[in-house]
């Protein structure tokens, strides 16, 4: 929920303008003009008696006037009374009473006069009564003894005050007595009671009435009220009568409604204009009554209508004639309704439709005085000449009287005068004065010289130009220096001079001139006008819902213009912040830590700038757990049921969802709580079944989205009767724990199943389909009896019933259970096998007979074992494996078998106490497969055309191996491809010699064996052929010499110290071309060979990124990832740093051994090896 709202200045301005109106024809002091009165003492002056009375006058004029006094229409001489006296240029009286004068000698009716030679004006009648505040006359009062469930008055009948007392009623301690739909005080200030009960039983009922105006409180003596409920009466009756008298009170019957007041079907009411209508209606009645008010032939007035006194006073503000008529109010309770109807009428002391006003008039013009009022009756108008009847007053050529209107017509200086116009009927008057002045003056312009206006932009802009002149000045207004005479819609132009822009806009600012003009002269002056952006709060606050002990932040962020300064401050709930130093209030929001109950409601952010005012409001939720139920109430209790009521606790802002109830069984499990059930939130009564002989107590949790509350307290315990049980024990079984046995089990019944002392159990069994007598034992509370020297494996029926002290419960229902088992007899035959393929088997056999299988069938077991494999005539250890088939299942499948390998097997029957013997051993062979890879590849001896192989044989040949399968193809500088070239070896061979290669070329080989079945998995490795053999033996010799090791050293540190040159230069933004002092300084010896002059050149970096042709797979790196295809090349093991032993053979990576390739590397993936190194520095 949010809210936002805008006060700007222009509401303001416009009342301040409304006022001016008002007084447009104020007269400067300066300039002669009759007395106005401009302060007078209310017509109704209630004086306190303690203190001095101020009966206040006070008037303005030129000549400044004098003051006398009337009192009860005769003049009062206060010179002749040395208790009152008048302030000094001031007509107000000051009666002295605090020095010996008493009030009571000064009441009467009071009026003012106020007199220069231009005219005299008087005063309202003031009537002054001193306030009084009477005692209680001293009265007897009886005790009230009224019975359960009458009505009941109380009545307190207060002193006659000035003005009346207001009254309430407290108790001794001074607390004020609770009023409720059954109980209140009625506007008389009467108590009533609608129906009394029991609790009303009290002696100190008393009556106060305060009186504002003197401070005071009185007190009625205390009443007594007694109540006698049926139970009382009727065991008073009792102890005075004899056994065979026949008494008994009614009980409490139930009453329809009553009306207390008012009496009678009928009343009227007459109110005034203007005041507060107060309809009541008290009922008496059983159930207390509801009251409902509606007005015949009309609806009650929207926004003016209120209840009071739960809904017994019916309250209408500022009524009018229109509020006149027939109002109903309808007492209704369950067993019918009372009804009374007030004929209301509004009457309406005079009110002013046109008040008479001031006169400025030049020599020789007209004017008019108005005076029309209105009331209820029509008021009588009459008129004054300075203070004295017109019809006696002196005579003046220029004055005409109609009625409600005074006609001048071309006045003279001596027509100046001060008319009164008085408005009256029976229900009160109205006086106003307004003189005639005759003056001829030049205009004047009241309006300070160069103000400045500042106004919010789309607000109205008021101007003044309050001006004054005889005859009437006529006002022009200007904008700029030279500016053009202001006219058309967007500027209104009111009686008072002011200048009005409804919308005013940043156009609108600038200097504007105001000119008044009339025959005796003219003036002008200028004003400023500044038009400012609003203020806006651009992110409002919004609608939050925190938990308890939470944090909670509202924003306010605003925009405003900027040569104003805003402030904002932050209110909770219309009222300032806590002082709290959880309240933390930032530049554009208020946080609230560790959020409270209490910091709940609404929170406003309100601008304020010297222009304008903006606010928005939101409100915070704080919710929390509900607070715990109380009051529980057990009712209408019986053997098997009982009612629980509570009070639900404060749901804290989260509604409550629904009600947990537990209950805790103290006689058999105390201090453990359990569930019983649970009920909608809407829900605080519930009915509960209950089990015999438990001792229960209830507890009650309430539930909300936040979660549960804490337990209520418990209730009251409550004890049921014994009584057999109800139910049997569950799960009762029967299942031998030996051959020979039958043990039976059940779940005993919890304590409160039990239903009384003394639980027991009888066991009862006999074999099934046998025609035997039931055999039964009774046992105490357990839960197991064995049965002995049965039969092995053998069905019985058994039934288990509980019973206490009172009986037995319910014929149980029957179950099957077996005596123990034993193991099986028999192995299953007729084995046999059938092999699907060299790694799956099939085998069936024949099922048991179940009398062998001596227990409950679980399934079979085969047990199956390598034998030895027919490739290999090694054996080696057995290791057997079992697959279990569950049910009578005669057939089953045996996967994950070796090729070429041969098997034993054997079947088992399994029932719960184990497996039976054993089936003889059948033996099954498996057929050839396709050979695991070769075990190892090794590349070794390279020369300028060769390369020797050697391989070991698959560790799994799963058959007889045929032949292998070799193929390889060359890779060039660019890492494409060559051709595929494939040679089929012989099975016994383990090496081979491949001639006639090209030197200096990189080769991958692929490797495989191959059975009758066919080929298996492949193993692929890489070479090189050398360049030529004696700069293969000077690299060697020279790679073993100490001034080559040092001179690679040294060039290993001068490469570091030109990286670190490189490193800084480039930090500091500049650039070191390396490539081109490289090529500048290089010797040509050690510069790469190119491909056309025959020798071997290093693969270069612009190389290494052309991407691969004619299908090669191997990247940019130079490495094969180890998840590619098995044509792919296999990872590099340690880059390219290839080295020849003291033989001369070529080592390295090209061992089959293999590596991830790094997530991240240089450019070129190779390192110098030093065999690119020798070919550089030979």
């Amino acid at each position: 929920m949010m809210k936002k709202k805008s006060i700007s200045a222009s509401k303001a301005s416009l009342v301040f303008f409304l006022c001016q109106m008002i007084s447009a024809l104020d007269v400067p002091l300066d300039l002669l003009q009759p007395p106005t009165i401009t302060q007078q003492s209310p017509k109704d002056y209630i004086v306190d008696p303690r203190e001095n009375i101020v009966i206040q006058c006070e008037a303005k004029g030129k000549p400044p006037p004098s003051f006398s006094w009337t009192r009860n229409g005769t003049h009062f001489d206060i010179d002749k009374d040395a208790q009152v006296t008048m302030k000094p240029n001031s007509g107000t009286l000051v009666i002295n009473i605090m020095n010996g004068g008493k009030a009571e000698a000064y009441e009467g009716v009071y009026q003012c006069t106020a007199r220069n030679e231009r005219g005299a004006a008087i005063s309202n009648n003031i009537v002054i009564r001193p306030s009084r505040s009477p005692l209680w006359t001293k009265e007897r009062l009886e005790p009230n003894h009224v019975r359960e469930g009458d009505s009941l008055v109380l009545h307190c009948r207060p002193p006659v005050g000035l003005p009346p007392p207001i009254i309430f009623w407290m108790d001794n301690a001074f607390q004020r007595l609770p009023q409720s739909e059954r109980v209140s005080q009625g506007l008389n200030g009467d108590l009533y009671f609608s129906n009394v009960q029991p609790e009303d039983t009290r002696e100190d009922y008393i009556c106060y009435a305060r009186f504002n105006h003197t401070q005071t409180i009185q007190q009625k003596q205390p009443i007594s009220v007694k109540v006698f409920s049926m139970d009382s009466l009727n065991d008073t009756i009792a102890a005075n009568l004899s056994d065979t008298d026949i008494y008994g009170a009614k009980p409490v019957t139930e009453r329809q409604p009553v009306l207390l007041t008012p009496t009678g079907s009928t009343s009227t009411k007459v109110e005034l204009r203007g005041n507060v209508l107060l309809l009541e209606c008290i009922a008496a009645g059983l159930p207390t009554p509801v009251i409902r008010w509606i007005k015949e032939g009309g609806e009650l007035p929207a926004n003016r209508t209120f209840f009071e006194n739960f809904k017994k006073t019916l309250k209408i503000i500022d009524v009018s004639e229109a509020d006149s008529g027939n109002y109903k109010c309808i007492a209704r309770n369950i067993l019918g309704s009372a009804h009374h109807v007030i004929s209301v009428t509004v009457k309406a002391a005079p009110y002013w439709i046109t008040a008479p006003r001031n006169l400025v008039l030049s020599p020789g013009e007209d004017g008019t005085l108005i005076c029309r009022a209105n009331g209820n009756p029509k008021p009588d108008i009459s008129w004054l000449a300075n203070g004295v009847p017109i019809a006696i007053a002196p005579e003046d050529p220029s004055r005409k009287v109609d009625g409600d209107t005074i006609i001048f017509s071309h006045v003279q200086e001596r027509s100046s005068a001060v008319y009164q116009c008085n408005a009256s009927n029976e229900y009160g008057y109205l006086l106003a004065n307004a003189f005639v002045n005759v003056l001829a003056e030049p205009p004047r312009i009241l309006t300070t010289a160069n103000k400045l206006y500042q106004v919010i932009a789309d607000s109205p802009a008021l101007l003044d130009c309050a001006y004054f002149g005889s005859p009437k000045p006529e006002i022009e207004w200007f904008k700029g220096v030279k500016g053009s005479i202001l006219r058309g819609n967007e500027y209104i132009f009111h009686d008072n001079g002011t200048l009005e822009i409804p919308v005013a806009q940043k156009d609108s600012t600038g200097t504007y001139t105001c000119v008044a003009r009339n025959e005796l002269g003219k003036i002008q002056n200028e004003v400023h006008l500044e038009v400012k952006d609003p203020t806006m709060i651009i992110k409002q606050p919004e609608y939050k819902v925190i938990q308890r002990y939470g944090q909670v932040s509202f924003e306010c962020i605003i925009k405003h213009d900027s040569t104003l300064l805003p402030t904002v401050i932050w209110l909770k709930d219309n009222d300032a912040l806590p002082d709290d130093e959880r309240f933390l209030v930032g530049k554009d929001n208020l946080t609230i830590m560790n959020v409270t109950d209490k910091d709940d409601g609404t929170y406003t952010c309100i601008v304020n700038t010297t222009l304008d005012s903006v606010s928005a409001s939101a409100v915070l939720t704080v919710v929390a757990r509900p607070n715990p139920p109380f009051d529980l109430e057990l009712t209408g209790q019986l053997e098997r049921s009982v009612e629980l009521s509570w009070i639900p606790g404060d749901e804290n802002n989260s509604p409550i969802t629904n009600f947990v109830i537990e209950y805790e069984d103290g006689l058999h499990e105390p201090g453990v709580w359990h569930y019983q059930t649970e009920v909608p939130g809407t829900q605080t009564t519930v009915q509960l079944k209950l089990s015999p002989y438990v001792n229960y107590s209830f507890r009650v949790i309430a539930v909300n989205e936040i979660g549960r509350s804490q337990p209520s307290e418990p209730s009251e315990q409550y004890l049921t009767k014994s009584a057999n049980p109800d139910e049997n024990p569950s799960n009762v079984q029967g299942i031998g724990s030996e051959p020979d046995n039958l043990v039976i089990t059940w779940e005993s019944l919890k304590g409160f199943q039990s239903n009384g002392p003394g639980l027991q159990y009888k066991v009862s069994w006999r074999q099934k389909d046998v025609d035997d007598e039931w055999t039964s034992v009774i046992v105490a509370n357990v839960s197991k009896y064995i049965v002995s020297g049965t039969p092995t494996f053998v069905p019985y029926e058994i039934k288990v019933q509980a019973l206490n002290d009172l009986g037995y419960a319910p014929e149980p229902s029957e179950v099957i259970g077996h005596s123990g088992e034993d193991l099986p007899m028999v192995a299953p035959g007729n084995v046999q096998v059938h092999v699907i393929n060299s790694t799956l088997a099939k085998v069936h056999w024949d099922p048991v007979p179940l009398k062998t299988v001596r227990g409950h069938l679980q399934g079979y077991k085969v047990y199956y074992w390598k034998v030895q494999s027919l490739s290999r005539r090694s054996r080696r250890h057995v290791e057997k494996k079992i697959l279990t088939f569950k049910g009578n299942k005669t057939f089953g499948m045996l996967p994950g078998l070796e090729p070429y390998s041969s098997y034993k097997l054997n079947v088992r029957v399994v029932n719960g106490k184990g497996e039976g013997p054993a089936s003889p051993d059948k033996v099954f062979k498996t057929p050839e497969g396709v050979p695991s890879s070769p075990s190892f590849l090794k590349i070794t001896n390279p020369t300028l055309d060769s390369l020797t192989l050697e391989w070991g044989s698959p560790t799994h040949p799963n058959g007889v191996l045929i032949s292998y399968i070799l193929k390889f193809q060359p890779i060039n500088n660019t890492h494409e491809l060559g051709p595929l070239v494939e040679i089929r070896i012989p099975a016994n061979e383990s090496s081979l010699i491949l001639k006639n290669l090209n030197y200096s070329t990189r080769y991958k080989f692929y490797f495989n064996a191959q059975t009758s079945v066919g080929s298996g998995s492949q193993i692929t490795e890489e070479a090189v052929t050398i360049m030529d053999e004696a700069m293969a033996s000077r690299q060697v010799d020279i790679a073993t010499q100490g001034w080559f090791i040092g001179l690679m050293c040294a060039v290993a540190l001068l490469i570091l110290i030109l990286l670190i040159v490189c490193f800084i230069r480039r930090n500091k933004g500049g650039k070191y071309p390396v490539k081109e002092k490289e090529d500048a300084h290089a010797d040509p010896e050690i510069q790469p060979m190119k491909e056309d002059d025959g020798t071997f050149g290093e693969y270069s970096d612009a190389e290494d990124h052309k991407p691969l042709k004619k299908g090669s797979r191997t990247p940019s790196d130079r490495t094969v990832k180890k998840e590619d295809s098995d044509d792919s090349l296999v990872d590099y093991g340690e880059g390219v740093n290839g080295q020849f032993n003291e033989d001369g053979s070529f080592i390295g990576q090209y061992s089959g051994k293999k590596e991830k390739e790094p997530a991240e590397g240089n450019e070129s993936s190779e390192a110098p090896s030093p065999v690119n190194a020798m070919n550089s520095f030979v």
